[in-house]
């Protein structure tokens, strides 16, 4: 039987593929490691935690991060203007500030391809959803009491309808 065993090929090492004696069992001290899979840049299929936006940098580099963020900034500090001009006895300015803050944030939406944490939803919702918002806080700094800048006569017809 020994000499079966001889004349096997790969005998001399210990096994029939041709590794050395005892390193199929790891026994030479510093067995190789299984290869891993090569890292795919795809999202899995079946997600075990929130996927990240869109507009958070999927494969850029950790201080491009902070230079897309731009347009949402912007935006926060408009904001942040106007709730400052609310606050110290200016509310229908401030209003038109937050509200042309918010239509800004729409229109950068829709010509900027990379708008950072602005990006929410899909362009068109965010375009809608901050268009919309805007226009109507605009409108109602416009014609908010007393002496609005801006009349609407089916406004006042439908405030006196609903508070007799």
């Amino acid at each position: 039987m020994q000499a079966e065993q001889d004349r096997e090929p790969g005998a001399a090492h210990g096994a029939k593929n041709g590794t050395p004696r005892g390193a199929e069992n790891g026994a030479d001290g510093g067995a190789t490691p299984p290869q891993a899979a090569p890292k795919s840049r795809r999202f899995p299929s079946v997600t075990q935690d929130t996927a990240r936006p869109e507009g958070a940098g999927r494969a850029a580099p950790g201080d491009a991060l902070a230079a897309r963020q731009w347009p949402m900034l912007s935006v926060l500090a408009a904001t942040a203007a106007g709730l400052l001009c609310t606050a110290l006895g200016h509310p229908r300015i401030g209003c038109l500030v937050i509200g042309v803050a918010l239509m800004a944030a729409a229109v950068l939406r829709r010509v900027l391809p990379d708008v950072g944490m602005l990006a929410v939803r899909s362009r068109f919702t965010d375009m809608v959803t901050y268009g919309l918002l805007g226009v109507a806080i605009t409108l109602l700094a416009l014609v908010v009491e007393p002496k609005p800048w801006l009349e609407l006569p089916f406004l006042e017809n439908a405030a006196r309808f609903t508070v007799r």
